[in-house]
């Protein structure tokens, strides 16, 4: 593809070299370019681009693409291209390079604290189940129709992203469902996509170690709405404090669901139990394979956007009371001793305390919670002290061990959650650094009628230890004791 072509959506301060070439390759890591590649310098979080451009220049790079001004002289044979914003001119470029496949879909982005997962998935579930061509980018797991693929990053960068928007409009998908992190919005990954809608879930504490505060994670939230054309639609979540203002100032339609008040999309819930919730969603009951408010909140948000793609409410209604929970969210497993396991991704103190609230609500004073928690490395520290507070408010006992230790040593991050607690709540907590010991204790604790929740890792099937990921699963440990179990 021409320079000319890639570049015509960027701001462009200055261009050294042939302006007319031919591009065989686009990317934003030096590792992989190649005789006739653009290469785009980036400034990322741990790492800058442009001290890798003198590396790409010996890989016989054919356009750099940068935005700090640093040159003293340039090679005749590379044609320097520097552009007010990197991160920016590499979303358009992904974009135009792969054919602007987002204008061919109709893309709607799920961006909130929590329940992103859940809402993209159930959409795509949902939209399969219509008979439609459909993709999926999630945390969890990525999606073409039926054919899936691993995935490294809640949002891919923007390079991946358009490829995967591309593969999804070549295998004939007519929408794509996908989670919008806040990393995301801010390193402009998702810049310049074309967006049939935005859902809002909530906006709890999580991140903290990369915005600076609470103040600057919802405004870059927001910056997702205010990026919405007129001709999409913004639905937002009106019991979160937060919903109402995501809308202030967007140039989308704008709408809204709630559990508590007045809204476009309203639910009412009648009867909770471990295997599902009575609820009643604009007027209509109906029985859902879900647990919990948070899950309500979920399924409401998913109601709301099938509707809102013009499908009839009724056939909605049919696929939501057959719809399954996602993998790693409120995953209940029955034991053999006729006690509960379940296992969730809870990994802020909002996700934790929404969560045991539910068992609470169906449990019902009959039993006994064992929470099995803990934080990750290399993250928000500040959560870690709330999260251990929350466990033990509301559980009956509480074993406090590693999540994904990263670089960090788990036993100095278990002192992070402990320092939250007070002597008394500190008796009633347990701190073991093994994981599997962790969840082998709470299941010896357990009695008849008991529940025990194992918080933190959801879906994931690893731990990351010291840079090293090693098989790790919190349902199929639980598997493991129950299988061995007498």
């Amino acid at each position: 593809m021409k320079l000319s072509q890639l570049t015509e959506r960027c701001k462009i301060v200055a261009i050294h070299g042939e302006e007319n070439v031919e591009v065989e390759s686009i990317t934003s890591d030096s590792r992989q370019v190649q005789k006739g590649s653009l290469f785009i310098a980036v400034e990322g979080i741990n790492t800058d681009g442009h001290d890798y451009i003198a590396k790409a220049i010996e890989q016989d790079v054919l356009v750099v693409v940068y935005d700090k001004p640093m040159f003293e002289e340039y090679f005749s044979r590379v044609t320097y291209v520097q552009v007010e914003n990197s991160a920016v001119a590499l979303a358009q470029i992904a974009s135009v390079w792969y054919g602007n496949p987002s204008e061919q879909l109709k893309l709607v982005g799920v961006t909130g604290t929590n329940g992103k997962t859940t809402v993209a998935t159930l959409l795509y579930r949902m939209f399969r189940t219509l008979g439609y061509g459909a993709g999926l980018l999630s945390t969890v797991t990525n999606c073409v129709n039926d054919d899936s693929y691993p995935t490294t990053h809640t949002t891919l960068d923007p390079i991946t992203l358009n490829s995967f928007l591309r593969k999804m409009v070549d295998a004939g998908c007519e929408y794509a469902f996908m989670e919008v992190s806040s990393h995301a919005i801010h390193q402009k990954r998702v810049y310049g996509l074309h967006f049939e809608g935005g859902i809002f879930t909530n906006l709890t504490q999580d991140h903290l170690d990369y915005h600076k505060n609470m103040l600057e994670y919802r405004n870059v939230k927001k910056a997702f709405f205010d990026a919405l054309p007129e001709t999409a639609f913004a639905l937002t979540n009106s019991d979160d404090k937060n919903g109402g203002v995501m809308l202030q100032n967007t140039k989308a339609k704008r709408y809204t669901y709630s559990v508590k008040g007045l809204a476009d999309f309203k639910a009412r819930i009648f009867e909770k139990h471990f295997d599902g919730t009575e609820i009643e969603i604009n007027g209509k009951q109906l029985i859902v394979q879900f647990v919990g408010v948070f899950n309500v909140y979920n399924l409401l948000a998913v109601y709301g956007v099938s509707i809102l793609l013009g499908e009839e409410p009724e056939e909605v209604l049919r696929i939501l009371s057959v719809l399954k929970p996602v993998a790693g969210r409120f995953q209940t497993l029955r034991s053999p001793g006729n006690f509960t396991a379940i296992v969730d991704y809870a990994h802020t103190p909002d996700a934790l305390t929404n969560v045991l609230n539910a068992i609470h609500e169906v449990l019902d004073q009959k039993g006994n919670i064992i929470t099995v928690v803990g934080c990750g490395g290399n993250r928000d520290r500040t959560k870690r002290p709330l999260m251990a507070r929350e466990a033990v408010e509301l559980s009956n006992r509480v074993i406090l061990t590693s999540d994904n230790p990263r670089f960090e040593e788990p036993q100095d991050i278990i002192d992070d959650m402990v320092a939250g607690l007070d002597d008394e709540q500190r008796r009633s907590a347990l701190s073991i650094v093994d994981r599997r010991e962790a969840i082998k204790t709470a299941c010896a604790l357990a009695k008849p009628g008991d529940i025990i929740l194992v918080a933190g890792k959801g879906h994931e099937d690893y731990q990351e230890i010291k840079g090293v990921k090693y098989h790790f699963d919190d349902k199929e440990e639980l598997e493991k004791i129950f299988h061995t179990s007498p």
